[in-house]
């Protein structure tokens, strides 16, 4: 099994594409100062962005991902997009679903039944081969790069922003829901976001029920760590042991730049 950015940097070596520098020091456009309203301030949503593109893509700008569509042989068929909807895993068919109601005459409509015949596998009948082909061609347009970014919103980013809002994090504890909902999906089961958020509080109280945020944050941390080696394709954990567990160290529970991280031993940082 091959994690999302080793994949994708195979195939960018395998394409002659410039070596992906290990360190990208990349300054916001956007200005970082905090509005109180934590991970959905749009300064500290780009970081967010930012952050799991570093360990997604390689790379800090994943604006340049809506195109991305690729095989990593995780078992869960095309990844693709901004934060790797899988055609093995509901969450592409639905994302197409949205975009065909939007835009019914679009390039990905035909391939509407077949998603649905490989939804819960990897297989790739009746979407080779020009599948990819028309995901960036849809990719250049708006109305796919925005079902993308509304798709990502419901999916993942709100659940997640929400459901540590209520467990009384903030910015960062709600950056590591977010992470984590993207990497494990939303469900319940032992490596899901919710059985994770469950063995984390099986050893430390959130804040809202009492609990010291560091500890719990730590708890919850530890537990992610547990479900990423329960599969071949997430036992990397460095976006969280370099990355998420280096901010909590800090102390720096708001997420506030500068930041600088490590992903699977290349260097990043935002100013």
């Amino acid at each position: 099994m091959m994690h999302r950015a080793a994949a994708r940097r195979t195939l960018l070596a395998a394409l002659g594409a410039t070596a992906i520098l290990t360190t990208q020091r990349i300054a916001s456009g956007a200005t970082t100062e905090a509005t109180g309203s934590g991970l959905d301030d749009p300064a500290k949503k780009d970081i967010a962005m930012r952050l799991v593109c570093s360990a997604e893509n390689s790379s800090l700008d994943w604006r340049a991902q809506y195109g991305y569509i690729q095989d990593i042989d995780d078992g869960r068929g095309y990844t693709a997009g901004i934060i790797g909807f899988c055609s093995g895993t509901s969450d592409l068919l639905a994302l197409v679903e949205l975009y065909t109601e939007r835009d019914p005459d679009n390039v990905l409509a035909a391939y509407l039944p077949a998603l649905r015949a490989v939804d819960g596998t990897d297989s790739h009948e009746g979407l080779d081969p020009g599948f990819p082909a028309a995901w960036r061609k849809a990719a250049k347009t708006s109305a796919f790069r925005e079902a993308q970014d509304d798709e990502r919103d419901r999916v993942y980013f709100d659940p997640a922003v929400a459901r540590a809002k209520k467990d009384g994090v903030g910015t960062l504890g709600q950056f590591a829901y977010y992470d984590a909902m993207v990497m494990h999906g939303p469900g319940t089961d032992s490596l899901s976001f919710g059985g994770i958020r469950t063995r984390a509080i099986a050893n430390a109280a959130p804040p809202a029920d009492g609990g010291d945020e560091t500890t719990y944050l730590n708890a919850f941390l530890d537990a992610r760590v547990w479900a990423m080696e329960q599969e071949a394709a997430h036992e990397d954990t460095s976006r969280v042991d370099t990355a998420q567990r280096v901010f909590l160290d800090q102390g720096n529970l708001d997420l506030d730049p500068p930041l600088d991280w490590k992903v699977y031993g290349d260097s990043y940082y935002i100013g």
